[in-house]
């Protein structure tokens, strides 16, 4: 049974979400859930649903980590042995061993610092990656980085690209993960200079890698696994978003403003409507993997419901049971030996 520690305090409207979606994954997905907060707010929430049978337990953290915690107080709250908040706590336990994967809804810098701190790295890599999975024409893509490392260097997109490749083959079902560098375009040669520095080392990596790959190619379906840096890759995220949602928006006020034809025609085109959304929704995946530390981690939106959070632990429990952490060190272990 997958152990997952979900971070009670996360959510913008904590501890609410993160506890009722917690329970729902306990009844759906038979995995023990470790909530971790402080319990004098998760034990209310907890008490009003049906937990009978189900195996759940509170480990007390009397503080948290907000937005308000950055720079040297961020680090010295996310590094001090006997620190106190849910994250830390959360992660001692995967640490430790009490427990085999940490969800959070919360900051996503101070998850990624309290990961580096308390969980450490995967000998090999240097700088950990959020890698959200991208709706694609074919199915799905996993992006990497979007956000936890702004500036790259070329090695950094390499580590990026062999973690990306092990979490599409063993989580998303990928055989052979096609594996593409973001860019202006897709003839060698174009891009930046990290993109072309990066290159050869993709071109001699144990990778099936395909080449650059622009943001239409991405979404079509070309690629298993994205790599860019951090700021194109958050822009990317950002933007799909809200493309999604503007798509979803201008069709239904459409519908809404449009003659009684227009209306009929509305009624016949709603379910593909509400699967469109659901593509679109982040909610589907929950959260994102921290990829390159020695822990599995997942951080999802602070806006994120129970629905979210649920399928944030279905998606820790799976990863759980490909032991794709494993994996993935073997893989780094690998390319350390060219």
């Amino acid at each position: 049974m997958a152990r997952i520690v979900v971070d009670a305090m996360g959510s913008d409207e904590h501890p609410v979400p993160d506890v009722e979606g917690a329970v729902q994954a306990a009844r759906e997905y038979g995995v023990e859930i470790i909530l971790v907060g402080d319990e004098n707010k998760i034990q209310p929430v907890l008490a009003a649903q049906n937990t009978q049978g189900l195996n759940i337990r509170v480990v007390h953290a009397p503080e948290m980590l907000t937005m308000d915690d950055k720079g040297e107080a961020l680090v010295l709250k996310a590094r001090a042995k006997d620190s106190k908040n849910s994250m830390a706590v959360g992660m001692d336990l995967v640490k430790n061993g009490e427990a085999d994967a940490f969800m959070t809804a919360g900051n996503t810098g101070a998850g990624m610092v309290t990961a580096l701190f308390r969980l450490g790295r995967i000998r090999g890599v240097d700088r950990p990656a959020l890698a959200p999975i991208f709706p694609t024409a074919t199915g799905s893509c996993v992006v990497l980085d979007i956000g936890a490392n702004p500036d790259c260097k070329p090695e950094n997109l390499l580590q990026f690209g062999i973690l990306g490749s092990i979490y599409a083959e063993k989580v998303r079902g990928a055989k052979n993960p096609k594996v593409g560098l973001v860019s202006n375009g897709e003839e060698e040669g174009k891009g930046n200079e990290l993109v072309k520095a990066a290159t050869p080392l993709f071109k001699a990596a144990n990778l099936n890698y395909v080449g650059n790959v622009e943001g239409k190619e991405v979404i079509g379906g070309k690629v298993d696994v994205a790599v860019t840096d951090g700021f194109t890759g958050n822009v990317m995220l950002k933007t799909a978003e809200a493309v999604g949602k503007l798509i979803v928006d201008y069709v239904r006020t459409a519908i809404k403003n449009g003659n009684l034809a227009t209306k009929i025609g509305g009624l016949l085109v709603k379910p593909a409507l509400g699967a469109l959304k659901k593509l679109m929704d982040p909610s589907e995946q929950g959260a994102a993997p921290m990829l390159g530390v020695n822990g599995l981690v997942y951080i999802g939106h602070g806006r994120s419901d129970a629905i979210a959070i649920k399928n944030a632990i279905r998606v820790a429990k799976e990863a759980v049971e490909v032991k794709v952490l494993d994996a993935m060190k073997t893989a780094i272990e690998e390319s350390l030996k060219k």
